[in-house]
């Protein structure tokens, strides 16, 4: 028995064959109703699509590129699975590239590793600058997640100001008004950390708390050694905060472990909050406030949008598509939610 083609489910499902492409490549722009009746058809013809030779055919590899800092850090770890779910979603393969913040590795990630191995980027820089962005002839479609190098630039992420203003107002609202920042940073130039400390800032603002430049802790990178050795710069230097917002979950647990040693208690005496809601939280002692950013929600933005720049590229996007969905620039912000457990609230409370 002949192998069942893209035509004969076209003529099975009463629709066109473009239309059944649409739903296989997961396009947006097709109706419940129109793919469940193609699926339908794909199921009791048992089509198999032929990956490598859809990817010939267009031109392309169907591989894409995850480019991030640190593979060892939670978060990343955690994103990245979310990423290879939804690609595998999209019958595309993901290599995964670490780039430990140097600026040439993320160049040339940007750049598709100078070969033409990868159709699209999704890239967390820490590097690059606005500049680097600007010029990019024959390089691959590229989606930035985290940082924010330059306005017009493809980007998904969460409100990093709002968020730390929420878990800064949380902290106020525990009567805590001596909040140190660890990894804060006051530099104008874009970046989370820069966002988080803005938002840190306006909750002050708001509350009328005076801000004080000491109450940034500066970090030389965001694990745990760093979040412990921050604690014990700040109380060998006599300073005695009543909460502390940690950057991300690595630092708030560096800090609890220096807090536990050094016979401080959370939260009764320094409440604590991080950022990225890292199973490691979960399961501290006392469990770990934090700004969970929807893991999930970022990586199926990010590849749906870079899915769409691969189409504009190669000149297949959808025939129903709407030309603003794939050639302006997008930043896309996704959902964050604060989660609170004893680190914040005592024993007892979890989320």
């Amino acid at each position: 028995m002949a192998r069942p083609r893209i035509k004969d489910v076209a003529r099975l499902a009463g629709v066109s064959e473009k239309t059944v492409s649409n739903v296989i490549n997961d396009y947006t722009h097709v109706s419940d109703r129109t793919r469940r009746v193609v699926r339908e058809a794909i199921e009791e013809l048992g089509y198999k699509v032929n990956l490598a030779g859809r990817h010939l055919r267009q031109g392309r590899t169907g591989i894409i590129a995850l480019v991030v800092p640190e593979l060892d850090v939670p978060y990343f770890a955690e994103l990245a699975r979310h990423v290879i779910r939804e690609a595998e979603r999209r019958s595309l393969t993901v290599l995964i590239h670490q780039t430990g913040a140097d600026r040439d590795h993320e160049l040339a990630a940007l750049t598709g590793f100078g070969s033409s191995f990868v159709d699209g980027v999704i890239l967390s820089p820490l590097a690059l600058t606005p500049d680097d962005l600007r010029d990019r002839a024959g390089a691959p479609p590229t989606v930035l997640i985290g940082e924010l190098l330059e306005e017009g630039a493809d980007h998904v992420a969460i409100d990093n100001e709002k968020a730390a203003r929420e878990a800064t107002e949380h902290l106020i609202g525990l009567g805590r008004r001596s909040i140190m920042v660890i990894g804060g940073r006051s530099d104008p130039r874009p970046g989370t950390a820069e966002a988080r400390t803005r938002g840190y800032r306006a909750a002050l603002a708001e509350a009328g708390i005076a801000y004080d430049p000491a109450a940034l802790l500066p970090v030389a990178s965001f694990r745990m050694p760093d979040g412990a050795d921050a604690v014990v710069r700040a109380l060998s230097a006599g300073s005695r905060p009543d909460a502390l917002l940690c950057l991300n979950d690595q630092l708030a647990l560096g800090a609890l472990r220096a807090l536990h040693e050094r016979g401080v208690r959370v939260p009764e005496e320094v409440a604590v909050i991080g950022f990225d809601d890292v199973e490691a939280g979960r399961f501290s002692v006392p469990t770990l406030s934090t700004v969970a950013p929807d893991k999930a929600a970022v990586a199926q933005v990010a590849v749906e949008l870079l899915q769409h720049r691969m189409d504009e590229a190669s000149g297949s996007t959808p025939t129903d598509a709407s030309p603003a969905d794939v050639r302006s620039p997008q930043d896309l912000v996704v959902a964050h939610r604060l989660v609170l457990r004893e680190s914040t609230e005592g024993v007892g409370r979890r989320g």
